[in-house]
């Protein structure tokens, strides 16, 4: 009795569901001040565009071993399978890490930003499983929210363990292992509950499988959607080195480094917080979809103008907010947006390949970008003058936002048509 209550009841479902997520993200968000702090330490940021391309080169290869196991097993074995190697590789690197070798640096780096893709990407495809569409459009703000609030958590608390109770930088992959064993728990707890009962979906059809980015080039308003997308994913390699250049000039200890990045990723996960909550309402009130697509490029230009000027710690903290705060909050509900009036099947192919191939491919061009400017060529530019690039991106990405308006307009005045004409055959019925 009380095991069909929980599992048919939705709000328990999502506090669980909420609480889950809020573990991952704070998981995370105590590894990747870490990660972060401890290459800088061992390698300087002019190696940041080599692991991020090491990176998106390995997520690709794990991609097809991924997919692989969930076409074996369960949806929910893979999960725990998952949090218990990565319990176990984080106990691995413990020591590993102590003398701050290179090799070890450039592993964990990509380990934790490869843990942080597929982790999150595993809870959403278990938990879109369960909820019906309507189930989810109205439950998910509340689950996505699980994210923000551990992100805050997280951060704080990775700061607050340093600051306040002496531990040390390593000692961050000994708590975040501890979180994950929570995170496993929970996971198995919600399982024998009922409450990971997948539901019947729409069956997969081999022709709808291929030709993502054919789709794409064929539909005017989803190349203008894929192209303000890409736009942004290459410009935030660029904003991330400018950020973590500033930090390494500005604080010398790997614990101070680790403590002022877990503070600032707490900061930046309030701020998309309240964002949320109190602006992003009120924009698509007052100012539509394209409004809140604006305040991302605008806040960036912002942000590096002022870097540009003064290469200051809080320069490089505001930049960052800019392009992750509102990419996290404003932007993200914007986006989903613009797909609402896009035929499901042709909707679902462009979001697979914008969102599992795009974004890590032009991650990659954006690290070219920055190897390319700062050490290949015979002239160089300075993490400051890199601001120039961003400028230029941020034009053409609103540019672009420009002529997406109109499609917006066109596709929803053609939505209302056909609306109307499938209201006026029913009535002649």
């Amino acid at each position: 009795m009380i095991m069909r209550f929980l599992r048919d009841t939705c709000l328990v479902r999502c506090v669980l569901l909420f609480t889950n997520f809020l573990l991952i993200i704070a998981a995370v968000y105590h590894l990747k001040p870490a990660s972060r702090s401890i290459f800088i330490s061992s390698l300087g940021t002019d190696y940041l565009p080599y692991v991020w391309i090491a990176t998106a080169l390995a997520l690709a290869l794990t991609i097809g071993i991924y997919h692989r196991l969930i076409a074996h097993y369960s949806r929910i074995h893979v999960v725990l399978g998952s949090c218990t190697l990565v319990i176990a590789i984080l106990l691995a690197f413990y020591p590993l890490l102590s003398d701050s070798g290179f090799a070890q640096a450039f592993a964990f780096y990509i380990f934790v930003d490869m843990v942080s893709v597929i982790l999150v990407e595993q809870f959403w495809s278990l938990t879109n499983t369960t909820f019906s569409t309507s189930e989810g459009k109205r439950w998910y703000g509340l689950i996505a929210t699980g994210g923000l609030v551990g992100g805050m958590v997280g951060g704080s608390a990775s700061s607050l363990w340093i600051r306040q109770f002496g531990l040390e930088t390593m000692d961050l992959l000994l708590v975040a292992a501890g979180i994950f064993a929570l995170l496993a728990l929970l996971t198995l707890l919600m399982g024998k509950l009922g409450l990971y009962e997948e539901k019947a979906g729409v069956p997969n059809h081999r022709d709808d499988s291929t030709g993502d980015w054919r789709a794409i080039l064929h539909h005017r308003y989803l190349l203008l959607i894929a192209t303000i997308l890409l736009l942004a994913q290459i410009a935030e390699p660029i904003i991330e080195y400018q950020f973590m250049k500033v930090v390494e000039a500005s604080i010398a200890g790997r614990d101070e480094r680790t403590a002022y990045l877990g503070a600032f990723f707490s900061v930046m996960s309030a701020v998309a917080i309240g964002i949320n909550l109190l602006i992003t309402p009120l924009v698509h009130r007052w100012l539509g979809v394209l409004g809140g697509l604006f305040a991302q490029p605008l806040a960036v230009m912002a942000g590096s103008l002022w870097y540009m000027s003064q290469a200051t710690l809080q320069a490089g903290a505001f930049l960052k907010i800019s392009d992750r705060g509102l990419s996290y909050s404003i932007n993200r509900a914007s986006k989903e947006l613009l797909y609402v009036p896009i035929e499901p099947v042709l909707m679902f192919r462009a979001k697979a390949w914008i969102d599992m191939f795009g974004y890590r491919l032009f991650k990659v061009a954006g690290s070219l970008l920055i190897l390319l400017l700062t050490q290949w060529l015979p002239w160089t530019l300075s993490a400051a003058q890199l601001g120039w690039l961003v400028l230029g991106i941020c034009l053409i990405w609103m540019f672009a936002l420009t002529h997406l308006g109109t499609q917006y307009r066109d596709i929803l005045a053609r939505a209302a048509a056909l609306k109307v004409d499938a209201i006026g055959a029913g009535s002649r019925h």
